[in-house]
């Protein structure tokens, strides 16, 4: 991605040497991304690797998922609790304002192209749209009648 897509590292400037920890919260493990171009790392690491990051954003899979492919809306969540920010909130600012302007696909994540781009897309985002219905239909089943 660095590669086809300069632009969005030059775009985190300072901020692309930057450690982010990335907490899903329903799962057992985390990621820590540190997205500087080239030398970008990704790493799933056990969640108590928290405190070396310099960014922790934690949240439900399906919604951080969300925010990467846009459908949902990164103030609202935070702003609802759904996702919790802490550390140096410019750097979770100038990762939103990057990934918010560069619409990335599943198929730019993995670095595919042509057919394989269309099929990752089309599965990756159609598993994902039923994954967030079933999670719906769950909560709705789980939440006290008033």
């Amino acid at each position: 991605m660095a590669r086809r897509q300069p632009r969005l590292f030059d775009r985190l400037g300072e901020h692309r040497t930057a450690c982010y920890f990335i907490d899903p919260v329903d799962l057992a493990f985390a990621f820590t991304v540190v997205p500087d171009a080239k030398r970008s790392i990704v790493r799933v690491v056990r969640k108590s690797e928290a405190a070396t990051s310099s960014v922790q954003i934690r949240g439900p899979i399906l919604t951080l998922l969300s925010l990467l492919d846009g459908t949902l809306d990164g103030d609202a969540l935070f702003f609802s609790r759904i996702i919790s920010i802490s550390g140096r909130t410019e750097a979770v600012l100038a990762l939103r304002n990057t990934i918010e302007d560069a619409e990335l696909s599943p198929a730019d994540l993995l670095g595919l192209r042509g057919f394989l781009a269309r099929l990752a897309d089309t599965g990756i985002l159609g598993a994902l749209s039923v994954a967030r219905q079933m999670a719906n239909r769950n909560s709705r089943r789980e939440a006290p009648e008033a």
